[in-house]
C-alpha cells in the first residue's frame, strides 16, 4: 500500500538530508560546474537523478538479498568501488581546463549512462537506497517501493544540481590554472576522503 502521509513526509527528509549533504556525486558535480559549467554537466545531473531512482526501486524489490545469500558479492561491490572511486579521484586531479589555447577539447563531464552506472559502484548511494528502502519499505511491496524511489527522484536531481551550479558560480574565481588545480587536488583527496568508512568497516 501507498505510504502515509507522515511517514511520505519524513522520507523526503531523509531524501533530502541524504541527498543534499557531500558525497562523491556531489563533490564530482562540483568540479564538473567548477570544469565544464552548468549546461555541460546537466547530462551528469540527470544521470544521477535516474540512474540512482532505477537503482533504488531494484535495491528495494529485492536486489539487496543478493548480498544475504551470497556475501562475497558485497566484497567484490567494495573493491570495485574502491578502485573506481580512486581512478574518479586522479582523473579530477589532473584535470584541466576544458579548452586549451587552440580551441582543442582537453576534457569531457560525465554523460548520462556514465552517470547512471556510477550509482552503483557509489558507496553513499548503497548506503541511501538499503537505509531508505528498509526504513520506509521494510515489506518490500511494490507500492512502498515505488514510493521511496519515486521521492528520492523527485528530491534528488533538484539537490544535486545546487551543487552543480555552485561549481558554476566559482568559475571565474577559478579562471587562473593554478587555482584551479588546487581546487581539483582538493576534490580529489575529499573524493578519496569518502571511502574512509568503506574501507574502514
Amino acid at each position: 500500500m501507498p505510504l502515509p502521509f507522515d511517514l511520505l513526509l519524513a522520507l523526503m527528509l531523509y531524501a533530502f538530508v541524504s541527498s543534499i549533504t557531500p558525497g562523491p556525486n556531489n563533490l564530482m558535480l562540483l568540479a564538473s560546474g567548477v570544469n565544464f559549467g552548468f549546461r555541460r554537466t546537466i547530462p551528469h545531473m540527470l544521470g544521477i537523478g535516474g540512474g540512482f531512482t532505477v537503482m533504488t526501486a531494484l535495491v528495494g524489490l529485492g536486489l539487496a538479498g543478493m548480498f544475504t545469500a551470497y556475501p562475497p558479492a558485497r566484497s567484490v561491490l567494495t573493491v570495485l568501488s574502491v578502485m573506481y572511486l580512486l581512478w574518479l579521484a586522479w582523473k579530477i586531479a589532473r584535470a584541466t581546463p576544458p579548452q586549451q589555447s587552440d580551441g582543442a577539447e582537453t576534457g569531457r563531464p560525465l554523460n548520462f549512462l556514465q552517470a547512471a552506472a556510477f550509482q552503483w559502484v557509489n558507496p553513499k548511494a548503497w548506503s541511501m537506497a538499503l537505509t531508505a528502502n528498509t526504513l520506509y519499505a521494510p515489506n518490500a511491496d511494490f507500492p512502498s517501493v515505488l514510493s521511496v524511489a519515486l521521492a528520492f527522484g523527485a528530491v534528488n536531481l533538484p539537490c544535486v544540481s545546487c551543487w552543480a551550479a555552485m561549481g558554476s558560480s566559482m568559475r571565474g574565481v577559478l579562471s587562473d590554472p593554478k587555482r584551479l588545480q588546487i581546487f581539483n587536488i582538493t576534490m580529489a583527496l575529499l573524493l578519496v576522503a569518502t571511502l574512509w568508512p568503506v574501507v574502514r568497516g
